[in-house]
């Protein structure tokens, strides 16, 4: 972790409209205000630079290969969920769960990190009632106000140090999980290096042409189709 002082919360949701943005910063700032980190992944993450260009005609052959760019959002957060974030809220608002979420939540509650699931949104799969299987991801019962997520935070926190230390961790956790995060950790620190070394905003040129360095001399993000000797 970054700091022995200060949580830092995973922000997951859906991104796909302004009102889910700004619903996604709003619970952010909530978060930061109570003295947490957060990480906010079209903030801090390669949606905020990346996703934007794919769905461009010009730029559909980033990396390559659209697998490439996707393998690289995934190995991201991969590593935001699992090493270097405390705890995970999901933004459960929506006529469904978003989709990234719910598996982002999955990761985050196999790993041992409280869940806190937010949820003001009274639509439902099931007559009233979500799916079993995201809602038991939670260690809490679901949280309808932006305003409680903290203590909600720290409660689920404390719940969970009770029942000791997470053996998900080194070793223990699959080799496929760690190559995973091995290249989420060296994007997110080739991304900082790049954020000092340049006093205006990162392009996303600038951070795509490395990104893709990365990516091409490693196994774990090639296509399966690059990758088949016949």
């Amino acid at each position: 972790m970054e700091s022995d002082m200060t949580r830092i919360v995973y922000c997951s949701g859906p991104l796909f409209s302004p009102e889910e943005i700004g619903s996604m910063t709003a619970i952010s700032t909530v978060i930061e205000n109570a003295g947490f980190q957060t990480f906010l992944p079209h903030r801090d993450g390669l949606e905020a630079y990346i996703l934007k260009l794919v769905n461009s005609p010009v730029n559909i052959n980033v990396f390559k290969s659209r697998d490439m760019i996707e393998r690289a959002v995934f190995a991201l957060d991969v590593f935001q969920v699992v090493e270097r974030c405390d705890d995970f809220v999901f933004n459960m608002n929506g006529r469904v769960p978003d989709e990234g979420g719910v598996a982002e939540a999955a990761i985050a509650f196999a790993a041992g990190k409280p869940v806190i699931i937010y949820k003001n949104d009274y639509r439902s799969v099931f007559n009233g009632c979500d799916n079993s299987m995201v809602s038991g991801l939670t260690f809490l019962p679901k949280i309808n106000h932006i305003n409680k997520i903290p203590g909600a935070l720290k409660k689920a926190a404390d719940k969970l140090n009770k029942q000791g230390p997470c053996p998900y961790n080194g070793e223990n956790i699959p080799p496929a999980m760690r190559k995973t995060i091995k290249l989420g950790r060296r994007i997110w620190q080739m991304m900082n290096t790049l954020k000092m070394k340049n006093s205006t905003a990162l392009s996303a040129d600038t951070l795509i042409d490395k990104i893709a360095d990365i990516c091409i001399n490693d196994k774990q993000i090639q296509p399966d189709h690059e990758c088949d000797p016949d």
